[in-house]
């Protein structure tokens, strides 16, 4: 899949996360917890310090408008957290998430009906019309006047808060870890009033990545590539593999090691076939960014390179939100330390 450029580079700067075996899940279905945050506790007025422009909130948001920015963290944020009837207007969506039933609920919620721009996003006139009382946005680039979309300033002049995600101030997620989608989980808790709900699903995934990090601690690591199934970012044959981020840490958590860390400075490596044929590749995490079909890109890919100790155990996995920023890291752990470590789990 060939995405386009105001896509790819959300995508690049921000790409976006609960039923794990070992231990309660992170999440549950999202109409489960609709009772427990149409209440919000007290605790009013809240003021979050945010790409150094202060938001204060007096009440929690009832019109969110989540933008696209190729992610799914922060709608699926607001689901893990109940929150899925505050909003009036998501764009983001991968078609399929490791949570069962997240899709279907991400599918179920409303749009806005507005039409998009060639960003696949809302753009500053639609944005103004959906009345929003809260505009989420994975960068700050969905806030950049520019690119025609509604700014920070003129959304508070209509009454609208606004929010970065972590780390995507800069657009530069080279240096996110799963403690970032933890500080989104919190933020989104102290702004809605529901931040009991936030550290319950903070603490079940920390406690499933101890329990699976603990199992495979000490053993090999295998060298693993990360990339997006179907996907152009760049000039080369492999312009989405992963170098730096989140997923790294993911990788750490299950014992295994991104093949390909050092390829670039940013979160992303644009590679030739070539450098990618002659790197060692143990195993491969391939994620869907609405692709149906990833098994079929992975097969693929260890179809080409058969010298790769990967395609000679068939070792890969499948990922999709738990693999990006967002709650549900611990899913991802999980998975990928069963491919890498069967006999340690």
């Amino acid at each position: 899949m060939s995405i386009h450029r105001p896509a790819a580079a959300a995508l690049a700067a921000a790409l976006c996360l609960l039923t794990a075996a070992c231990g309660s899940s992170t999440d549950d279905k999202a109409g489960d917890r609709q009772t427990e945050a149409a209440a919000p506790k007290s605790g009013y007025p809240v003021t979050l310090d945010n790409c150094g422009q202060k938001q204060t909130f007096d009440k929690a948001p009832g019109r969110v408008v989540v933008m696209n920015g190729a992610s799914v963290a922060e709608v699926s944020t607001l689901l893990a957290l109940g929150l899925g009837d505050k909003i009036v207007a998501n764009q983001q969506t991968y078609g399929m998430s490791e949570v069962p039933g997240r899709a279907d609920a991400i599918k179920k919620l409303p749009t806005g009906d507005v039409k998009l721009n060639d960003a696949y996003d809302v753009p500053r006139e639609a944005m103004i019309g959906l009345r929003p009382d809260l505009v989420l946005s994975t960068t700050s680039y969905g806030f950049d006047e520019k690119n025609g979309f509604a700014t920070r300033d003129q959304l508070k002049e209509v009454g609208a808060r606004t929010y970065v995600s972590p780390t995507g101030c800069d657009q530069d997620t080279s240096k996110m870890t799963i403690d970032d989608s933890y500080r989104l989980l919190r933020d989104m808790g102290k702004v809605f009033g529901v931040g009991d709900r936030a550290e319950e699903v903070i603490a079940a995934s920390e406690k499933n990545i101890a329990a699976v990090s603990d199992k495979v601690k000490g053993e090999k690591q295998p060298k693993v590539m990360v990339l997006f199934s179907n996907m152009s970012m760049g000039g080369n044959d492999f312009s989405s593999v992963v170098a730096k981020g989140i997923y790294n840490d993911i990788l750490a958590e299950a014992g295994g090691t991104n093949a390909f860390e050092n390829a670039s400075k940013t979160s992303f490596a644009d590679l030739s076939k070539e450098k990618v044929a002659a790197t060692d590749v143990d195993a491969l995490v391939v994620i869907a960014y609405n692709d149906p079909d990833p098994a079929a890109y992975a097969k693929k890919l260890l179809k080409e390179f058969p010298q790769w100790p990967a395609a000679k155990n068939n070792a890969y996995v499948t990922l999709s939100d738990s693999m990006y920023l967002g709650p549900s890291n611990d899913l991802a752990v999980r998975k990928i330390a069963e491919m890498l470590h069967p006999d340690s789990l």
